[in-house]
């Protein structure tokens, strides 16, 4: 019967769909994520939510380096099954299995590549935050028991990368990193000009990081008057780790900073005055949100 000539080849590729299943059972078998042997809360790290995306990138560039072997041989695996059940040999047939197992290498070589340069952007992410929230460290020392600093603060859709609670204020941190182009000559230019809507970039302007840290300000400012009772004072954030700041015109409620030396100048920076009352409404309030995330994960991976 002339079906068989079709059916009996499938029987060759049985070991790669056995080695397939293997592959993706395996997927997540890194899961660096930890849980507190206390509470089994998730234990966060500055720059955790890019952590756990670092993770599934992984995790993506695992399934795609090894699957993508096994899906291109097997065209060529079934044309060879195919070659021994036939009756009559079909070049123009051979010849398409071929041309498959070739779009099958260039789809895979682009999923490839497309995962290194997005582990590259998280990481570059990743370390930024990390800058950041070492320099944030910084205010939490024994003789200060009033300063607080949480880390992935979830807001409605969004996560806030830093929060930092001060005698004299709340402050919402946000990191973005952006690469540093080069001249001609090779040297880079790390100068970056703030303006009131934007920020002008070595050859390209952006304005989303500034929305995108006003945006966390004024949330976190209206949430905490409804938890509070009270209003709160808040000022918004954008670090850019790795750049030299120069102002052209101060943004309406930001601060855009390099990153560096941020306690001190979180520390200088004089809001207003959280009595005592109200400074321990605001940590019992921004525990108990950060403890959402791992309840509800927000819908949206943060930015970077």
């Amino acid at each position: 019967m002339a079906w068989l000539e079709y059916l009996l080849p499938l029987i060759f590729l049985f070991p790669l769909g056995a080695m397939a299943i293997i592959v993706i059972a395996l997927r997540n078998l890194h899961d660096a994520r930890v849980r507190s042997p206390f509470n089994a809360r998730q234990l966060r790290e500055p720059g955790q939510a890019l952590r756990d995306r670092l993770d599934r990138a992984f995790a993506a560039l695992f399934l795609n380096g090894a699957l993508g072997p096994i899906l291109t041989l097997a065209p060529l695996v079934y044309g060879m099954g195919r070659m021994l059940f036939a009756s009559q040999q079909n070049w123009l047939e051979w010849a398409l299995y071929g041309a498959l197992s070739t779009v099958l290498v260039l789809v895979y070589c682009f999923l490839l590549i497309r995962d290194f340069q997005h582990i590259r952007r998280i990481k570059l992410g990743l370390a930024c935050e990390l800058a950041v929230g070492q320099e944030l460290e910084r205010l939490v020392r024994p003789e200060a028991h009033p300063y607080f600093v949480f880390h992935d603060v979830p807001t409605d859709n969004d996560i806030i990368d830093h929060v930092a609670v001060t005698p004299h204020g709340v402050f919402a941190v946000e990191t973005r990193a952006r690469m540093r182009p080069f001249t001609a000559d090779g040297r880079e230019i790390g100068l970056v000009t703030v303006e009131p809507q934007r920020l002008r970039f070595p050859g390209w302007s952006e304005h989303r990081p500034l929305v995108k840290a006003r945006r966390a300000s004024r949330w976190l400012a209206s949430w905490l008057e409804r938890q509070c009772g009270q209003p709160v004072p808040v000022l918004g954030v954008l670090a850019l780790p790795g750049w030299d700041i120069t102002c052209a015109g101060t943004p309406d409620g930001l601060m855009v900073v390099s990153g560096d030396a941020l306690s001190e100048q979180i520390n200088e920076r004089h809001l207003g005055e959280l009595d005592a009352t109200l400074h321990d409404k605001v940590i019992a309030a921004l525990i108990e949100r950060a403890a959402e995330l791992d309840r509800n994960p927000p819908p949206n991976e943060p930015s970077i």
